[in-house]
């Protein structure tokens, strides 16, 4: 499968495309906001906004979809299942739309065609950002998520993850990172304590991953944490309650962290 300019794979429209058409509409209606009232562009306004967040989210969705459904089945389970965990929190907002966006797309980057390093996060923020020309915040979510950073100093990766992509805002890191690791392999609701089980179960002791994921624990379940205390009226929290039941270690596959 290749996935470049030229390939087989259906490239959206670029988003900046989607930016400037937002910019457009604003502008051209600068001569005649003196006649509205301002709540009527309170709410124009935040219609394109909506607009271009669904357009992302559309995109993101179409691409996880074309770059994993057909080549990494289980792995397109996995995402579905992130990205149901992402849409349930609340209130919806940019920050939640891009959070989604990330949810979709957020190991692409264990597509053999995008491995170029092993490190999946750091390969499919760099081609959302070098190939797809994804926002900014989109591609450091990416590079970043579920404490990434521990398996890049495993491979001696951490400065080169650091240099490209700086961290996202903690609380969106949180939300990411919250969402992958109470999702099975199969896109089921796990606890995370179960979630972090089977990882070091599929891949033994001895692996790269799980020791990296044995040193990104502790970090892991702090973030969970963080998001469980969120106040109520920004969380989901009949959904909350789902995602802490428990759930059968899904057998190996073709999934990672």
């Amino acid at each position: 499968m290749t996935v470049g300019p030229d390939s087989g794979v259906r490239q959206p429209a670029p988003l900046r495309e989607a930016v400037a058409l937002v910019t457009h509409a604003n502008s051209s209606d600068v001569s005649d906001v003196s006649r509205r009232h301002v709540t009527s562009v309170n709410v124009l306004t935040w219609l394109r906004s909506l607009e271009l967040m669904q357009s992302l989210l559309a995109w993101a969705e179409d691409l996880a979809r074309q770059l994993l459904e057909d080549a990494l089945p289980r792995r397109w389970a996995h995402v579905q299942g992130v990205a149901a965990r992402a849409r349930s929190l609340a209130p919806a907002s940019a920050d939640i739309e891009l959070l989604e966006a990330a949810a979709w797309l957020h190991d692409i980057g264990y597509l053999p065609e995008l491995a170029q390093t092993g490190l999946h996060a750091l390969d499919g923020a760099r081609y959302l950002r070098d190939i797809q020309h994804a926002p900014q915040m989109l591609c450091r979510l990416v590079a970043h998520h579920s404490c990434a950073v521990v398996e890049a100093e495993e491979r001696d990766l951490a400065d080169v993850l650091r240099r490209e992509f700086e961290p996202p805002p903690q609380p969106l890191a949180d939300a990411l990172t919250f969402c992958d690791m109470t999702t099975s392999p199969d896109g089921e609701p796990v606890n995370v304590d179960r979630r972090l089980a089977e990882i070091l179960h599929r891949y033994g002791s001895e692996h790269l991953v799980s020791r990296s994921i044995r040193r990104a624990a502790p970090m892991i379940l702090r973030a969970v944490d963080r998001v469980m205390a969120s106040p109520s009226d920004s969380l989901s929290w009949g959904m909350l309650r789902a995602w802490t039941g428990t759930s059968t270690p899904a057998a190996d596959g073709d999934l990672g962290v």
